[in-house]
């Protein structure tokens, strides 16, 4: 009982830190173009889902290098249709 409630409370540090994160990178996207805002979010998010799947090391790193490339080509196009 005593190692749930120790894993419970290191997961409700882990996202709130995690918000924190999230809230700083978007507070600093502001100069950026729609093609690196695509690239930082989809980064972010291969990165976290590879991580949450349970994903080797090599597994997580390419899935937020894809995801940050495929984010960086739909930022892009929706930046070049405003």
């Amino acid at each position: 009982m005593k190692e749930a409630k120790k894993r419970e409370h290191i997961m409700i540090k882990t996202k709130i830190l995690s918000l924190l994160v999230v809230a700083g990178f978007l507070g600093g996207c502001e100069n950026m173009t729609m093609g690196q805002k695509g690239a930082v979010t989809g980064a972010a998010l291969g990165t976290g889902i590879a991580a949450v799947a349970g994903g080797s090391f090599g597994a997580v790193v390419g899935a937020g290098l894809i995801g940050g490339a495929v984010g960086y080509l739909g930022g892009s196009a929706i930046g070049d249709n405003r």
